[in-house]
């Protein structure tokens, strides 16, 4: 069974990057029946917190990106890591380092100045004297100095180390803990992982874990390092670029499935489909369609990606995810119509859900002044007698319905001999309080009778006020 996890490290908030490494894994478990992982690597003690961990899972649980298994938390798990350690000295493959960081810092300055790479040159790899006073030693891993690394890549093919380019990698800090390169392989052959996919500035770590595999006796997974997520000007994305959370995407109004579909198209492609369901994503999802270069991420193209999807939503879908944005512009929602049915009429009209949120409000709150523009254009003596007429009109409906309700205004243009226009704009600032909505019929269905003969007298009152002032 295929097995892949996510394995983000809790100093700092999910971020893009990381959450299309997550969806990748995840749609690639996904595809083929196999299991996804969230594993937290908490043990850099210094700076991981639980704010940290608590934005990554409330990230994964908005995003829909659900796990079979987690989250598995690194620090319960030192006992493992140190029974590994123990058992790899047992093997003569791993010792103690007691080199200082001065002593480090001028081997590398030699071999800087005689033009080597800089690199720990094993110094204390066959020690056996008297160990010196007063330093905690490190624990390093005796890497081969033979033969070579051969990674066969789902992204980026064949890349070949040759052993004798690695040094010997830390696998426990001088205070004991473990480092990443020992606890990834650890959790990846313990929780048997069978492909890692990951950011590719991981990509010069794999020789060295696959060396710890195979000096483990454990299977080597497979490998797919995929390219970075620049920024649009070309740069590694940060803070600088705009949102530092995913959860940021979330607060601007995005469709948690939109940014999926945007980060998917980062790096990967289905011919030239740019709108995809999570279903078609699941079947569709390969690794010999994910290009090995590095993918600019664009705001103007996720918007528009986000508005492809509000517009195919399930309408009980978007009502759950624009709730907290009609709140946030002080609607209750228990005093107006299903708000459902309102997304399902505006959804064709918004970009974001904050904007849908923003021209939903009339829905559920009375207004006490008009749009001032939209009230100078329409709200002219001229419109008394349309407006009285509709009054009247809508007065005597027994069925609040939008059929009924366009019988009206055409009865009443058709009264007047006069163009819908003359009706309609005037009908639709007085029950809106501005000049922008969907079909009015429609738009007067949902706002509800009582609430459209009262804001109509409203708008009466506000002409004959207007006249008497000229």
């Amino acid at each position: 069974m295929i097995r892949t996890r996510f394995a983000p490290s809790p100093t700092g908030y999910l971020h893009i990057g990381g959450v299309r490494t997550a969806l990748y894994s995840w749609l690639y478990a996904k595809r083929f029946g196999g299991e996804f992982i969230l594993r937290i690597e908490d043990t850099d003690l210094e700076r991981s917190t639980e704010e940290s961990v608590n934005a990554i899972l409330e990230g994964m649980s908005w995003l829909g990106l659900d796990y079979d298994q987690g989250p598995i938390y690194q620090t319960h798990r030192f006992e493992r890591y140190k029974e590994v350690i123990d058992d790899l000295f047992s093997k003569g493959l791993a010792y103690y380092c007691y080199a200082t960081p001065e002593e480090l810092e001028q081997m590398r300055e030699e071999q800087k100045a005689r033009g080597e790479k800089p690199r720990y040159d094993g110094r204390y790899r066959d020690f056996d004297g008297t160990p010196p006073e007063g330093i905690d030693p490190v624990i390093r891993f005796k890497n081969p100095v033979d033969g070579e690394v051969v990674i066969d890549d789902m992204v980026k093919g064949q890349v070949v180390i040759n052993n004798k380019e690695l040094d010997d990698l830390i696998i426990a800090r001088s205070d004991g803990t473990p480092t990443y390169n020992l606890t990834v392989v650890v959790d990846d052959w313990d929780m048997g992982v069978t492909h890692v996919i990951r950011g590719d500035d991981h990509l010069n770590n794999t020789p060295r874990q696959i060396n710890l595999y195979q000096a483990m006796g454990a299977s080597i997974p497979k490998f797919a390092h995929i390219p970075m997520v620049l920024g649009e000007d070309g740069a590694r994305l940060s803070k600088r670029h705009g949102a530092v959370s995913v959860l940021q995407y979330k607060e601007q109004g995005f469709l948690p499935e939109a940014l999926l579909n945007y980060l998917v198209r980062l790096g990967w492609s289905h011919g030239d489909q740019e709108v995809f369901t999570i279903d078609e994503m699941i079947n569709l999802f390969d690794f010999d369609s994910v290009n090995g270069s590095p993918s600019s991420f664009d705001t103007v193209k996720l918007t528009w990606i986000n508005e492809q999807h509000i517009k195919q939503a399930d309408a009980e879908h978007l009502a759950r995810h624009l709730a907290p944005f009609m709140t946030q512009e002080g609607c209750d929602l228990t005093q107006g119509p299903s708000l459902a049915m309102v997304a399902d009429l505006l959804r064709d009209r918004a970009k974001t859900l904050i904007e849908m949120a923003q021209s939903a409000t009339y829905f559920y709150n009375d207004f006490t002044e008009f749009e001032a523009g939209a009230a100078k254009k329409h709200l002219r003596g001229v419109a008394e007698e349309p407006l009285q007429k509709l009054l009247e009109k809508l007065s005597s409906l027994d069925t609040w319905e939008a059929h009924a309700i366009h019988e009206q205004i055409n009865a009443t243009a058709e009264e007047l001999e006069v163009g819908m226009g003359k009706v309609g704009m005037p009908l639709r600032v007085a029950i809106t309080g501005g000049g922008q909505s969907p079909a009015i019929d429609a738009t007067a269905e949902l706002i509800g009778k009582e609430r459209c003969l009262t804001r109509i007298q409203m708008a009466l009152d506000f002409i004959a006020e207007r006249v008497a002032n000229q």
